[in-house]
């Protein structure tokens, strides 16, 4: 058993150093043309508790703690920046059509009284992005006062997201 040990070691340590060379791309672009603050002013407090427990998976701009330098944490980042993105992009929800914004307001408010977000994967390495319940009250008020607006600004049925 122990002659072949040394080799599996070996390989293992040398993928550990090729997978450096793979980088995957970061995520950024901080273009901020369709950001919901565009639509809805967000209150300070508001802004930056999604600043330090949001905006890093659910926006086009991460801050990069030093260890996403390495594969094949990098990796494992880039995955869950894309899957964030794809449930909600803060820098890109002013564009998207008025049932998916009331949508995205509404599942804001259900992930936060449910305690499903921030993800404790992301708390456990950043410690100021556990939220308060009085941080999640203010963001819960944020996005029922947005839902209101767009309730007093279009017809009913617009809101609705159409059923597959």
């Amino acid at each position: 058993m122990k002659k072949y040990l040394k080799p599996v070691l070996w390989t293992l340590l040398a993928l550990l150093v090729l997978g450096q060379f793979i980088r995957p791309e970061k995520n950024q672009s901080n273009d901020q043309t369709n950001h919901i603050r565009t639509k809805f002013p967000i209150p300070e407090p508001v802004e930056s508790a999604f600043e330090v427990a949001c905006y890093d998976c659910h926006s086009n701009y991460t801050r990069y703690p030093w260890y996403a330098a390495v594969q094949p944490v990098s990796g494992w980042l880039a995955g869950h920046i894309t899957n964030g993105k794809k449930h909600l992009n803060f820098s890109e929800l002013a564009k998207r059509r008025i049932a998916v914004q009331n949508h995205k307001m509404e599942e804001i408010v259900e992930v936060l009284r449910e305690g499903e977000m921030p993800l404790n994967s992301y708390t456990w390495t950043h410690r100021d992005a556990v939220l308060s319940d009085g941080q999640k009250e203010q963001i819960i008020t944020w996005a029922q006062a947005a839902m209101d607006s767009l309730k007093a600004q279009y017809p009913a049925d617009s809101l609705r997201m159409p059923r597959r």
